[in-house]
């Protein structure tokens, strides 16, 4: 099957080229992605890790109590909190007070400076990646970041404006649905890079970012959207 059969069955579904377009999400240029602060990175890391497993909205209301909590989430100043400190913010109502993914702020934090000290920063690094092996950048933050595997690491992407897919529950049926997967094990390295392969052909055929064509995939089946 070709990648326009999909994008016509989404515009089918939504009505038009026009509102399919509309629908879709947008990602930043790699000029942008090197322009944005280390602290905005540690943010997007932070809220993906909380959002995890949890109500959005909630997250969402409490965010400005976040960022006042976390200072701003300056990873050098996050990076040297005590373990009184991850104590105390356990404590604090103004965030979700979850010790665990407290103390994995820290230690993105710690791996932001890291980075930094390693190879230019962590805004150069993800500016920098090419996005025909964005799941080889999953796994860099599955390895050394805090709770950044499953779909943790693609959304901190995509919040922070990096083109990825997302494999969604929509996502994974749709490649098994038209046969381009037999099966998927999201976790499965094999798999990740078949995957990757499907989304760079599709790209090739489409010249959309992978962004959108994750999404139009999305809309192809159930509609949970």
């Amino acid at each position: 099957m070709k990648f326009k059969e999909l994008e016509n069955k989404a515009e089918k579904y939504l009505g038009s080229s026009e509102a399919l377009q509309e629908a879709l999400p947008s990602c930043n240029t790699a000029r942008q992605l090197a322009a944005t602060p280390e602290d905005r990175y540690l943010s997007a890391m932070t809220k993906c890790v909380f959002r995890a497993g949890f109500v959005w909205k909630v997250i969402e209301n409490k965010w400005p109590g976040f960022e006042a909590a976390f200072n701003g989430f300056n990873p050098l100043v996050v990076a040297n909190y005590s373990d009184e400190k991850l104590e105390a913010l356990a404590a604090d109502e103004r965030i979700v007070r979850n010790f665990t993914k407290i103390k994995a702020t820290r230690d993105n934090a710690v791996f932001i400076v890291d980075v930094g000290e390693q190879s230019g920063g962590i805004a150069t690094l993800v500016a920098e990646w090419p996005t025909d092996d964005i799941v080889g950048l999953w796994a860099l933050l599955k390895k050394r970041g805090s709770r950044l595997g499953g779909n943790s690491g693609p959304m901190f992407l995509r919040v922070i404006g990096k083109d990825t897919f997302v494999l969604s529950e929509d996502v994974i049926a749709a490649l098994i649905n038209y046969g381009f997967m037999d099966k998927i094990s999201p976790n499965a390295k094999g798999d990740l890079m078949k995957i990757q392969a499907i989304f760079n052909d599709f790209q090739q055929q489409s010249g959309r970012p992978l962004c959108e064509i994750s999404r139009i995939l999305a809309y192809t089946v159930n509609h949970r959207h």
